[in-house]
Formats: structure tokens, sequence, C-alpha cells
């Protein structure tokens, strides 16, 4: 068996999809903002449920999505202790194993890239595979020049813990720039062009005379990174509550994810209210039996002076309210204000359509229509 290898031509990142063929349970390693919708359309596709995100540490080149395919699936959250990913469920430190299925990953603590970077081994049908980040790539490794990285270190964890793990082991790096998808430990100790018969004192002098320029993106990565590439710094628990519970927030009740809404709403515990305008909720579509009240009235986008007394209606009987526009935005405003009115008022995350992908089109990375959540279209 085999992973699934996606890749990301924008930071030529590897993502790797494990999973056990009976359990159909699934873990995810190193996966990439932008290609969130990929990476569920694959799970999908392969009749996958998500059982863990990884991370083999904080990445600078480019932002995870570990933190909203937590919320997408319920999957558990994980990454390196010595990384400062506070937000992952599961800090892991060397030998720890992650289970899915029959199926076990194994962390091995490989520094050097940065202080706390791992590498993970998984056996499957007898074949040993490592997934080593940008500890080990194909012909080379990763640099050592930022990060509390140390060529010292990357030097001892390619040759003594790597480089030991068996010839015919097969390596998953975590980019490549040339097209290569894999390579073995053996054809690494023999050919890579960096570490193969190199003394320390010979490879840290080449790391030490790479001069690479920065990452483009590392001074927004790293620290969305830290995060799990979630702004408010939420912490994915062992349960995966963020599709359970309400998310905290100031000024109203809270956020929840639109499942969790629909749940509520289903249950007889609180009325869904669309705070959209007229024309996106005909043009763009509408969720049937929902509350039409539209938070600004269209055109000239002027706050509806009716919103006061309407959202009132709607509440009777104590019921909770779940505000839905088109991205989470105008809806928060509106929990505000039925907040202010003395009402218990929750935002929907990601709204009905959710935020753009990177060719500017909604639906693709999130929002109520994203769930599969009942809607219709006139």
């Amino acid at each position: 068996m085999k992973p699934l290898q996606l890749f990301d031509p924008a930071s030529s990142t590897y993502t790797y999809i494990l999973f056990d063929a009976d359990t159909r349970d699934a873990l995810l390693i190193d996966p990439v903002d932008d290609q969130l919708s990929r990476d569920l359309a694959a799970l999908r596709e392969h009749g996958l449920k998500l059982a863990w995100t990884v991370e083999t540490h904080a990445h600078a080149d480019h932002i995870t999505s570990a933190g909203l395919l937590a919320e997408h699936t319920g999957a558990k959250t994980a990454a390196p202790a010595g990384c400062g990913i506070g937000s992952a469920s599961v800090q892991l430190k060397d030998g720890d194993t992650l289970h899915f299925g029959a199926q076990v990953l194994t962390a091995l603590h490989t520094p050097g890239h940065t202080a706390g970077s791992m590498s993970f081994v998984w056996v499957a049908e007898g074949a040993k595979h490592v997934f080593t980040g940008d500890t080990l790539l194909i012909n080379g490794c990763g640099r050592t020049d930022f990060q509390s990285g140390s060529a010292e270190a990357l030097y001892h964890s390619l040759t003594q813990v790597l480089f030991a793990l068996g010839d015919d082991t097969t390596v998953w790096p975590g980019h490549d720039y040339q097209g290569r998808t894999h390579s073995t430990i053996g054809h690494e100790k023999s050919t890579n062009a960096r570490v193969a018969c190199k003394s320390l004192a010979e490879f840290v002098a080449i790391m030490d005379g790479l001069n690479l320029p920065q990452p483009k993106r590392i001074a927004e990565a790293v620290p969305a990174n830290l995060l799990s590439g979630l702004t408010a710094g939420l912490r994915h628990d062992m349960d995966g509550l963020l599709l359970s519970q309400a998310r905290p927030a100031q000024g109203y009740a809270g956020d929840v994810a639109a499942p969790l809404a629909w749940q509520w709403v289903q249950a007889g515990e609180a009325v869904l209210v669309d705070v959209r305008t007229d024309a996106e909720r005909e043009w763009v579509g509408f969720v049937p039996g929902a509350t039409a009240l539209a938070w600004k009235q269209w055109p000239g986008m002027t706050l509806n002076a009716q919103f006061d007394e309407a959202v009132r209606q709607a509440a009777a009987g104590g019921l909770k309210l779940v505000l839905l526009c088109r991205s989470g935005v105008r809806s928060i405003a509106a929990a505000k204000r039925a907040t202010e009115l003395g009402l218990e008022a929750y935002n929907i995350l990601e709204g009905f359509e959710g935020d753009p992908d990177g060719d500017a089109h909604r639906g693709r990375k999130g929002g109520w229509r994203f769930h599969g959540l009942p809607w219709r279209q006139n």
C-alpha cells in the first residue's frame, strides 16, 4: 500500500494521505491552506474519514490547513512538541504513535531544519515508508539558516536516525522542485549531494555556503502555522469539539460551525436567521425555512431599520438565534446587535458561501453549501 501523494505547485509542497483499507480511517500529513477543497474532495472520493492531521514542523513557505480540516471533519490535530504549535491537540515526542484504524504512524524527532522537526514512519503491508518533511529531500535536505536550524543537528538526524531505517525504506519528502516524487534511504545514503559520504565538517560547510533567500511567505506563514492556520488560535481537542460546541466570542454568544447550527435548528433549539440581502438569497441561494432578515438593505447597503423588531420576533419563546450571511462578517455585526437586545445570538462560521479561493471563487473553501447542508436556488 502506498500513500496518496498530492502536490501544491505554489510552494512545491507534498501532502500525504494515509489510510486503513478496511476501516477507511485516514491520516493527513502537511496540509496546505490553498488546497483545502482538493484535500476534502480526495477524502470524499476515496470514502475516507479523516482521523488525524499531522505537521512535520512549523512551515515557513505555506500556511497549513490543519485547523480548517479539523473544523470540517472533526479530525484531531498533532504536531511536534518542539515546534511551538500549541493549538494542536496532541504534542508529539520522539517515539509517540498515532493510530488510524489498524495503521500506526511513529514519530521520529529529526531536528536540524528546525529544532522541533519530525519525520514519521509508517509500515504498511510489510513495506516501510518515512515521511521526512524538510529534513531529507531527494538529493538534498532542508536549510538550516533560520527557525532554530542547526547544520550539526541535521547531520545527526540524517546519518544517525533516518539512514538507520534500512536501505529499502521509501522516502516521501515534504518538497521537490524537479518533479520527483519519492526515493529510498539506500539511494540517498549513496547519492545525496549534500550528505552522502560527507563528514560533519564538510556538511556544515555546504550548508553554511548555501546563501538562500528567505521564503517569500515566512513573515505570515510561521505565525499562522503556530495557530494551526487559524488566526483565532483555537485548540483542537481530542474529540473535535469545534464541530460539537460553540466557540466563545466577544460581544455575542459565540461562533458555531454550520453543521452544528443546523443540528440546533433541527432539534428546535434555534432559529436560523439569514441576514443577507434579498438579492443574494434570490440569485445565490437560500436555506429553506430560514427567517429572511437583511442586516443591510440593497441597494445602498444601509442598515435595516426593521431589524430590531424582526429579530425579537424571530427569537420568540426564548430560542437561540444562529445568524447566516455570505462569509461570516455581517452575521457577526447582527449577532452583536441581537445580543444588545438581550437575545442569545450566534454567528455561523464561514457563512453561506465561504471565503474566496486563490481564483476568487467562493463555495470551494467552506460555507453552508460546501458542507452539504440544505439549500435551494430559484
